[in-house]
């Protein structure tokens, strides 16, 4: 679709966070114009829509750069657990009993929340990548899907046929190499996992020191911390991304630092859990890419980035005890430039010409969006769901006002989400 935004306001992200006044066109999917309005510029272009923004701000969509989407299904079913207790005793009984049908429209209800929340790209693992690689084409929503294999399935010749498969299933997918954890995957087999991603030459992602159990239950398997480990195999050497790295030392930031190691932090989440909370100051110090994810709805349970960006920052000033500490800008930027950059999707971090046309509009007709003393700081401090007026993803208009735009009937795939738990009990 040809869509023109006018009288608006916008927050590229490129650069500085300087706000530009005028307008953005967008044509088959890629952003072909930002600036001052030029009738030159619009005459010999027929349009299927032109959006009067009333002055509200259009900025790149957040990216949720860790979650399990399909989890949505044990939306505060197992709460108030310890990790262990929760993943081992909950989470993998009932995981057990989702079917290939369920996933995809589970994921597709946690689609549903990253549209109306203003994310417009996720970066997931779970059980079956095919499902929501499939409720991703279906919608019409960005996703990047990491392999996760482990000692409970999976195996690296069929990491190394999923990534290749599902990279060429649609425009909207994209897949890397990945692994559950150290702390359920066996040597042998994360060592031959680092041969393949070396011989194809792809950077790895993983779950990584997301407990102190678990790095210190890595100290007593191998002497070393989960990062020295995977980097002795040489699992990080095409990069690659840490999901979580609450317990990170200095000599891991200095792994992460050398070989390109992005940091996804998931505050809620880490709290909820009660796992701790990472040291983004000291990873942003050392120049380490820090994008933020939701984690799955199991263990948030929210979908929601704006109350990530803010944990990012307050949970930084009181363990900094340091209110200037983890300024809302660099935060801003973890939720949308960082994030992309961790899924590989640099045609999508920021609005200009010739990226892709995914971006959300902020309603700043909202109280919590005045007065306007800083509107990058109040999209961190105070900005919520309900300023989420409009989703586009790869120039198509999936949210707007309320309403989605998916092809689906939306009341029954909430139907049909609690089907499948009644079913399970």
């Amino acid at each position: 679709m040809n869509i023109r935004f006018f009288n608006c306001r916008i927050l590229t992200m490129e650069d500085g966070k300087d706000i530009i006044d005028g307008e953005l066109q967008v044509q088959k999917g890629k952003i072909t114009y930002i600036g001052k309005t030029d009738g030159k510029r619009i005459s010999d272009i027929r349009w299927d829509r032109e959006i009067d923004c009333e002055k509200n701000l259009l900025m790149p969509g957040f990216k949720n750069a860790h979650t399990h989407s399909a989890m949505t299904f044990l939306r505060s079913y197992a709460d108030d657990l310890p990790l262990q207790e929760w993943l081992y005793d909950k989470v993998f009984p009932m995981e057990a009993k989702l079917t290939k049908e369920d996933q995809v429209l589970l994921a597709k209800l946690g689609m549903l929340e990253y549209i109306s929340s203003g994310i417009t790209a996720n970066f997931d693992m779970y059980l079956d990548n095919a499902c929501h690689a499939a409720a991703s084409a279906e919608i019409g929503f960005r996703t990047v899907l990491c392999g996760s294999m482990n000692d409970f399935g999976g195996t690296v010749e069929e990491t190394e046929e999923e990534f290749y498969r599902l990279n060429e299933f649609s425009p909207l997918v994209t897949a890397k190499i990945g692994f559950h954890a150290e702390y359920t995957t066996k040597g042998e087999t994360l060592e031959k996992l680092a041969k393949m991603a070396n011989r194809i030459k792809q950077p790895v992602y993983t779950h990584i020191a997301e407990t102190k159990r678990e790095v210190d239950e890595c100290y007593e398997r191998y002497n070393v911390s989960p990062f020295e480990y995977l980097d002795s195999i040489g699992m990080f050497e095409y990069g690659g991304g840490g999901f979580h790295g609450v317990w990170m030392s200095e000599k891991d930031k200095e792994i992460c630092q050398k070989k390109g190691v992005s940091i996804v932090s998931n505050p809620s989440s880490n709290l909820k859990l009660a796992s701790g909370i990472a040291d983004l100051c000291g990873l942003l110090e050392k120049n380490i890419t820090v994008a933020l994810g939701t984690d799955g709805a199991a263990s948030n349970n929210a979908l929601d980035m704006f109350r990530e960006m803010y944990l990012a920052s307050v949970l930084q000033k009181v363990t900094k005890q340091d209110a200037a500490a983890m300024n809302a800008d660099d935060v801003l930027h973890m939720a949308t430039v960082g994030g992309a950059l961790t899924m590989g999707l640099e045609d999508c971090d920021v609005l200009a010409e010739g990226k892709c046309a995914d971006l959300i509009m902020i309603d700043m007709h909202r109280p919590n969006m005045q007065p306007e003393n800083n509107l990058t700081k109040n999209l961190v401090y105070s900005g919520s769901k309900e300023n989420i007026k409009l989703t586009m993803i790869n120039g198509e208009i999936l949210y707007e006002d309320g309403s989605f735009e998916i092809g689906e009937d939306v009341e029954q795939i909430y139907s049909d989400a609690n089907q499948i738990i009644e079913r399970m009990r």
